[in-house]
């Protein structure tokens, strides 16, 4: 009986080591590659927009079209801030007093993301172009991203401004 005990005990032993041991033969192969940014920061907008006439004392008011942010830096924390400025003043004319809208007088409304990718993207408060202000921004998140909105631009005619064509440059950026 003994003998039967210490056989079974030996063959248990035997088992638990061969369950237990590594493969007769492994390998492990590290393995890299390389993910590349396709590009940088780039802001693109219309080269042009059309806004509806309006009567001295009233509104001009239209969109501008499309405009969009592509972020392919490809980074951890990819945040960045795209502004909208009136850089050259609306003028008809030789561009007198009362042949100039400025800044103070057209209003831009950023709205809603036509397309996103990779959100968060927020879009900046409605408002004056006295200053440069904010379009969008993205305040948080990794990797590649790309926001498109279409901005509407209102401009309030000064009653004492002449009729005309009148022209003026918006301007978006990023960085």
């Amino acid at each position: 009986m003994r003998v039967r005990n210490a056989a079974v005990a030996s063959a248990v032993a035997i088992g638990a080591v061969v369950m237990t041991s590594p493969p007769a033969t492994a390998a492990d192969t590290t393995t890299t590659f390389t993910v590349t940014a396709t590009s940088g920061l780039v802001v693109s907008a219309p080269d042009s927009a059309t806004l509806s006439s309006a009567t001295p004392g009233g509104t001009a008011s239209g969109s501008l079209g499309n405009v969009t942010v592509n972020d392919q830096r490809s980074q951890l924390n990819s945040t960045w801030t795209a502004t909208v400025a009136l850089s050259t003043a609306f003028t008809t004319g030789a561009g007198s007093a009362s042949q100039t809208i400025s800044g103070g007088q057209v209003t831009y409304t950023p709205g809603n993301p036509v397309t996103e990718t990779n959100p968060p993207h927020t879009p900046g408060t409605a408002g004056t172009l006295t200053a440069q202000r904010n379009a969008y921004v993205r305040t948080s998140g990794d990797g590649a991203n790309a926001v498109t909105w279409n901005p509407s631009v209102s401009v309030a005619v000064p009653a004492a401004n002449v009729s005309g064509d009148y022209s003026g440059v918006i301007t978006h950026s990023v960085s």
